[in-house]
């Protein structure tokens, strides 16, 4: 889906559109809907850029093996989900150019019964192509970011359901990347530790959105910006558990701006840029995500192209890092990476492989294993515990 770039995604994706009702299953997927109840251990949900949109798989902890699961929701191009904070209910976030007949992505929620989805909401977002979603800490604002629009849009959430939306943008940035930069393109949508400030990746435009939340109503009020160099192309935004560090990995350039966030005006201002790139490199690269363990002590980032992940040891006050090094992310374009929730493996969705891929980690050293195992996933974009 993204082995050349994302506006090759967004073409084949335009014609999609969304509807509640199931799509035709194939042979696989139909075989495989009956056995999406919970077989043993920990549902994990996989969204997937194809018209099925949502897997379903089973997880032990304990020898970290995946067991498929069938299709859970059919969703075309599904690129984020996100659980509410009871987890009693789910959010997607798909990437399509039409949904439900208007030209914009959307966003849909389900409930989360007995291991399975079942539709409860969807609504338009503000432009063509949701890539990413997430939820505040109160549980009643949902953002979406639209690629392909250069747009965002705000919902309220009540009872698991989804408001029209309260609140929409639409950006006019670019930047000098004439493939990737003519026109603005938001990525990511992530929030303050206090919960006080909205931020709005712009990857085309070269910057962050920052913006003060209004719970009650869900609609965002311009709170400033964060400027990256021209070209890097701010692709993800992660806090640090301290409370006053932000990692923001630049897609176009593979560096990461580590950042210092303020509470008092929520402003991001710059600590320390770190490389991810080996000196002798000159190829194709895009950066991609981040994952933080809970006790902030090891960060890891993810690259595509040069495929591999990096980790480093954190300062858990400062936030300053070290490198240990890079290792094997399992296949060829690594799009999203999680810890499960022992923190002893780290599973990485090798979207062009078409699998998952899971490492052993070492929780004491933070190290990964060179070597693990991949089990088949149709384009995975990103996975949920």
């Amino acid at each position: 889906m993204e082995n050349l770039t994302r506006r090759d995604f967004l073409l084949t994706a335009s014609a999609a559109t969304i509807a509640t009702a199931a799509l035709p299953a194939t042979d696989l997927a139909a075989a495989a809907l009956p056995s999406v109840s919970l077989r043993a251990g920990e549902r994990v949900y996989v969204g997937s850029g194809t018209a099925d949109g949502i897997l379903a798989f089973d997880w032990d902890g304990a020898t970290g093996e995946l067991w498929a699961m069938g299709v859970a929701a059919r969703l075309a191009s599904v690129d984020w989900i996100v659980y509410s904070h009871d987890r009693k209910f789910l959010y997607a976030a798909s990437e399509v150019d039409s949904f439900n007949g208007k030209p914009t992505g959307g966003v849909a929620g389900y409930v989360v019964e007995g291991g399975r989805l079942l539709p409860a909401s969807q609504q338009n977002s503000a432009g063509k192509g949701t890539c990413h979603i997430a939820l505040d800490r109160t549980g009643k604002v949902l953002v979406a970011a639209d690629y392909g629009g250069g747009s965002a849009a705000s919902f309220q959430v009540a009872g698991g359901g989804l408001s029209p939306a309260v609140w929409t943008e639409h950006y006019t940035g670019h930047g000098p990347n004439a493939d990737r930069q003519q026109s603005a393109h938001a990525h990511f949508v992530s929030f303050s530790p206090d919960n006080r400030f909205a931020y709005i990746n712009d990857l085309g435009g070269d910057c962050i959105h920052i913006y003060a939340i209004d719970t009650e109503t869900a609609k965002l009020t311009p709170a400033g910006t964060y400027n990256a160099k021209p070209g890097a192309g701010p692709r993800t935004l992660h806090f640090h558990p301290n409370g006053h560090t932000a990692y923001s990995v630049n897609e176009l350039v593979s560096v990461v701006d580590v950042l210092e966030w303020h509470k008092e005006d929520g402003s991001l201002s710059v600590v320390d840029r770190i490389a991810m790139l080996p000196e002798d490199y000159h190829g194709i690269t895009r950066a991609c995500d981040t994952v933080i363990t809970k006790d902030g002590r090891f960060v890891y980032f993810a690259n595509r192209d040069m495929d591999f992940l990096y980790s480093f040891h954190a300062d858990v006050k400062t936030g300053a890092l070290t490198a240990m090094g890079r290792s094997n992310c399992g296949g060829k374009i690594p799009r999203n990476f999680v810890l499960d929730p022992t923190e002893k493996w780290m599973l990485v969705a090798n979207q062009d492989s078409g699998w998952i891929s899971v490492f052993a980690r070492n929780p004491e050293t933070g190290v990964l294993a060179e070597t693990g195992k991949n089990y088949p996933a149709a384009a995975p974009m990103c996975i949920l515990f």
